[in-house]
C-alpha cells in the first residue's frame, strides 16, 4: 500500500487475506489479579466453597465479574475442593417418594440429630432444626445426651424467637416417638410427621444440612471440649444463614431468603 499507492481493499486482495484480519488488534489479557486475590481469601475463609457458590456470594456482594471469568480465574489459581470423591449413584428400583415442598415460613420445620466424638474419645450429640421453607437454620444443640424431655425443652427457644412451626418433621428414633413429645405437640397443635423408616431421602432437606454442618465443623476440626465444638458451630451458624448462598433459594443465603419471601411463594 505505501510502496505502489495502493488501496487497502486492493491490497488485501491481492494478498488474499482478509481487510478484519489485516485490521485486527489483539485484545489486551484482562487483569484477574483482584478477582485471585478475592477469590483466594474466600477459599480461606470457606474451604468448601465451590467456584458456582463463590459465583452467586460475589454477585449478592456487588461485584461485576461474570461467573465464567471467576470459573475461570477459579481453576488457574487450583483452588478447587480436594479429596472430593466420586460416588456412585445407585440405581432406584422404584420410583421416588415426591418431596413435600413448604411453601411459607414455619410450614414444617426438619429436625435430626448427629453424632461424634472429642479428642479424647468422649461422645456427643448434636440436635438439628432446619425450616424447610428457608433452608434456615434455627438451632444446633449440642450436648452429651438428649432426651425427649430435653428435646422439647429445647424446641421452645427457636419457637419463642421464629414463631411456632405447623409441623415437626423427624425420622423414627425413640427421642421423637416418645408419648412425652406426642404429647407436647398436641397441646400446641403442632403436627409430627415422620418418614418411613429406612428412608431418610424424604427428610432430604435436614440430611442435605447435616452433611454441610459435618464437612465444615465436625469432620473439619479436632475438638476439645463441647465448649469450642459450640462456638465453632455458632459462628458457622452465622455464616450460614446469612452469608453462604443456596442455589435451591435463587442464589441467596437463607435469612435473606426468608426476609425477603417470608409470607410465601406465590
Amino acid at each position: 500500500m505505501e510502496r505502489h499507492g495502493l488501496s487497502e481493499r486492493r491490497a488485501c486482495r491481492l494478498l488474499g487475506l482478509s481487510r478484519n484480519g489485516y485490521r485486527y488488534e489483539p485484545r489486551k489479557k484482562p487483569d484477574d489479579e483482584e478477582v485471585a486475590r478475592v477469590l483466594r481469601q474466600l477459599a480461606q475463609d470457606h474451604p468448601r466453597w465451590g467456584a458456582r457458590k463463590m459465583a452467586a456470594y460475589l454477585k449478592n456482594q456487588g461485584y461485576t465479574w461474570n461467573h465464567k471469568r471467576i470459573a475461570r480465574v477459579y481453576k488457574e489459581q487450583g483452588l478447587g475442593l480436594q479429596g472430593r470423591e466420586q460416588r456412585k449413584r445407585r440405581k432406584l428400583l422404584r420410583g421416588p417418594q415426591p418431596l413435600t415442598k413448604a411453601r411459607y415460613l414455619n410450614q414444617t420445620w426438619s429436625l435430626d440429630f448427629m453424632s461424634d466424638s472429642l479428642a479424647g474419645g468422649r461422645a456427643f450429640r448434636t440436635l438439628n432444626v432446619l425450616d424447610d421453607f428457608s433452608r434456615r437454620a434455627l438451632w444446633i444443640e449440642v450436648a452429651v445426651s438428649l432426651p425427649s424431655q430435653r428435646v422439647i425443652g429445647l424446641l421452645e427457644s427457636p419457637i419463642l424467637w421464629h414463631g411456632q412451626p405447623d409441623c415437626l418433621q423427624t425420622n423414627n428414633g425413640p427421642e421423637f416417638t416418645s408419648k412425652a413429645l406426642a404429647a407436647w405437640a398436641e397441646e400446641r397443635g403442632i403436627c409430627l410427621l415422620r418418614i418411613q423408616p429406612g428412608k431418610p431421602a424424604q427428610n432430604t432437606y435436614i440430611e442435605r444440612f447435616n452433611r454441610s454442618y459435618r464437612e465444615a465443623v465436625l469432620d473439619a476440626y479436632v475438638f476439645h471440649s463441647l465448649a469450642e465444638v459450640r462456638q465453632v458451630t455458632e459462628d458457622w451458624l452465622r455464616t450460614y444463614n446469612t452469608i453462604r448462598t443456596h442455589e435451591a433459594l435463587g442464589g441467596l443465603p437463607p435469612q435473606e431468603f426468608a426476609d425477603k419471601y417470608g409470607k410465601g411463594l406465590s
